[in-house]
């Protein structure tokens, strides 16, 4: 998700103080199956927190983006002791943000992380700021991210593709991007046809162009590459769970900013006037999506790198 300073707001009546906002952790209790072989934690749309995958075979048992902390973790540990009796255990990434990476602190020694080699370059060079970053945002962040002062050594990492073999279940892990970050991961289910595409597809929320490597052009490539898969079930990154239509919805609003940051560039159009243009073009054709305000970094990205 792209790094904003979230502000909590409240009410005071009377003598009755406003309560603090709730933690950043994910939700126990409310995993649901979504196959035979996977499941999902929902993120209830609660800023910061991730839909956490889990997919189990007869082996071995994979956590996509185990949450925020190692609060998170531990929750993520029970909620998987319910679905899962393997003690071989694989934790994988979307991205490298905080939210999908740091709950790995909650998860036994015993835990293999995999990455692709891009996402664990953002991981070396980024990663240890965003949690600091995080931690800045409130109190409670910091609080949920407090001691964490090291990423997990990948017990494997990958360039391009990699197949894991959960015991009868195959987990397709490929590396796309740079969309919303450099590392950009997703995971498909082959035998249940369920696929995690990170935040290159989210349902109802325009999408973030989170860091300087973000381009328009891989992020309709990954799109595409995303579309082959054919599944019929989608976990995002975050928001509702979905099936592949989001795919081409997100497709169709690249291609379209694309086309008018083009034509007003051509026009000799500067980017802050192309953005000034955009931005609420953008919001009127999608009134439904959240955080209009990425409009503004997508349409600076594509104009960067539109001729």
């Amino acid at each position: 998700m792209r790094f904003k300073h979230f502000i909590a707001t409240g009410f005071v009546s009377f003598s009755v103080a406003a309560q603090a906002p709730a933690p950043p952790l994910v939700k126990e209790g409310k995993t649901v199956k979504l196959s035979e072989h996977v499941f999902a934690i929902p993120d209830e749309l609660v800023p910061m927190v991730p839909n956490v995958g889990i997919v189990v075979g007869k082996r071995a048992t994979l956590v996509v983006d185990p949450g925020m902390g190692a609060r998170s973790g531990e929750i993520v540990m029970r909620e998987l002791a319910k679905v899962s009796r393997n003690t071989e255990l694989y934790i994988v990434n979307t991205h490298f943000h905080p939210e999908h990476t740091t709950g790995e602190a909650g998860f036994p020694q015993s835990a293999k992380v995999i990455r692709a080699a891009a996402q664990q370059q953002d991981v070396d060079e980024l990663g240890l700021r965003w949690v600091k970053l995080f931690s800045d945002r409130s109190p409670v962040t910091a609080e949920v991210l407090k001691g964490f002062t090291a990423f997990r050594a990948p017990a494997e990492l990958f360039e391009k593709e990699k197949t894991l073999d959960l015991g009868g279940v195959h987990v397709k892990m490929v590396r796309l991007g740079p969309g919303h970050t450099r590392g950009d991961t997703a995971f498909f289910v082959e035998e249940d046809k369920v696929l995690f595409p990170g935040d290159l597809a989210m349902s109802g929320v325009f999408p973030a162009f989170a860091t300087p490597q973000s381009r328009a052009g891989s992020w309709i490539a990954s799109l595409e590459a995303l579309e082959a898969f054919r599944a019929v079930r989608l976990v995002p990154a975050h928001g509702p769970l979905a099936d592949a239509s989001i795919i081409g919805q997100y497709r169709d609003y690249l291609k379209a900013l694309q086309a008018r940051v083009g034509e007003l560039k051509r026009a000799g159009k500067s980017s802050d006037e192309t953005v000034e243009l955009l931005r609420g073009e953008f919001a009127k054709k999608h009134p439904d999506w959240r955080q209009p305000l990425r409009i503004v970094e997508a349409v600076n990205a594509v104009y960067a790198e539109t001729p």
